[in-house]
């Protein structure tokens, strides 16, 4: 994770590291210090390293042979990290004379464009394979309206075109709340593409560099779902049409399980940041228990298929646990992964809600959403 950077020489000063504790310190591309995760046990670090006059513009000519002199150059980085509330503090020495200091917290971060570009590991789906091809024609304009009239004809044709057109403005509303939660954090969108029998992508070109904004970004869109079942049970309260009941119903179906901890869907990335956020044993122990106890109060409500994908997404994730300090992402604070915990939780059980209060209604096509999750 990159940390730190400032221009010195005529070249970036960039100081990675990661919630393991080591860190390495880069003139340009040439490491120039580094400290290993046994070696950086506390808070507080510091850097020392030279630079010889071969990396200087102004050349200093010894005037008994006239061959260049060598003028070292004794440079120091003093370093106190903070990881949970995120926090460093450094200072800069040249020559015994401070030439930078400053302070950066988990703002700055989000802000930050890294000089380095983050290799991200590409694994194959055809989830991936279909985002990698839509991607590669966002540019032009007509592909959202070619995608969306594919998947309005296609939709229409196994179902009905009152269907098509409801589960087309559901898809976009939930992805308009990714949008939404880019725009936030200052991100460039592309906007919403639909692809038939896959869902909706809300595209961005821009990297995430912390795990709040992964958290947020995920689930604004089941959250904007969630307004979206509730402002459809108000209309059906209002008018008694039975159209915007079952649309409430099967809406926040649809949420529900974009909500399961099973990458790449928006529930995955919502626990998987707040796990990978928990450094100790502790927090992996709290991680285990809360997955086992969504699976006992889905089994407990009849909702075996929830807790049996509940069960699958979750062991996915604590076995991917070990590698969390291999990420480029800050990390959630305490505060923030009480927070996530709490948004995830509340949403799930807002939906779960909605589907339960159709299901005694005693209407057979209202009840269907209960049977999906109980079957």
């Amino acid at each position: 994770m990159e940390l730190l950077q400032f221009e010195h020489l005529g070249q970036t000063l960039r100081l990675e590291g990661s919630l393991a504790g080591w860190q390495q310190l880069y003139w340009g591309e040439h490491i120039v210090s580094q400290l290993t995760a046994t070696e950086n046990r506390e808070s507080k670090s510091t850097h020392h390293f030279e630079l010889s006059r071969q990396v200087q513009t102004t050349v200093q000519v010894d005037s008994e042979d006239g061959q260049p002199s060598v003028h070292i150059i004794k440079c120091s980085l003093e370093v106190d990290l903070t990881w949970q509330p995120f926090e460093i503090k450094y200072q800069f020495v040249v020559d015994g004379s401070l030439a930078a200091e400053g302070t950066r917290n988990s703002k700055d971060i989000e802000q930050q464009v890294p000089v380095k570009a983050v290799k991200v590991e590409k694994k194959f789906s055809l989830m991936g394979l279909a985002s990698l091809g839509f991607k590669l024609l966002k540019s032009a304009k007509i592909i959202k309206v070619v995608l969306a009239g594919a998947s309005l004809a296609a939709y229409s044709w196994f179902f009905s075109l009152q269907f098509a057109l409801s589960l087309l403005a559901c898809l976009v509303f939930h992805e308009y709340g990714h949008i939404r939660a880019m725009k936030h954090f200052g991100m460039k969108t592309k906007g919403i593409y639909l692809i038939p029998f896959v869902g909706g992508l809300a595209v961005s070109d821009e990297k995430i560099n912390t795990r709040w904004q992964d958290v947020v970004i995920s689930i604004m869109g089941p959250t904007f779902g969630l307004i979206l079942s509730l402002a459809c049970i108000l209309v059906y309260w209002l008018t008694g049409n039975i159209f915007f009941a079952g649309l409430a119903a099967f809406n926040a179906l649809l949420n529900l399980f974009n909500l399961l901890p099973i990458l790449p869907l928006d529930g995955g990335h919502v626990l998987k940041s707040i796990s990978f956020s928990m450094n100790s044993k502790v927090g992996l122990i709290a991680c285990i228990a809360g997955a086992g106890i969504g699976v006992f109060i889905s089994y407990s409500l009849g909702l075996a298929l929830l807790g049996f994908l509940l069960l699958i997404g979750s062991l996915e994730i604590l076995f991917e646990w070990r590698t969390r300090h291999q990420s480029h992402l800050l990390p959630l604070d305490r505060y923030g992964q009480v927070f996530s915990s709490v948004w995830y939780l509340l949403t799930v059980g807002g939906l779960i809600a909605v589907i339960f209060y159709f299901a005694g209604s005693g209407d057979q096509l209202l009840s269907l959403p209960l049977q999906i999750l109980g079957s």
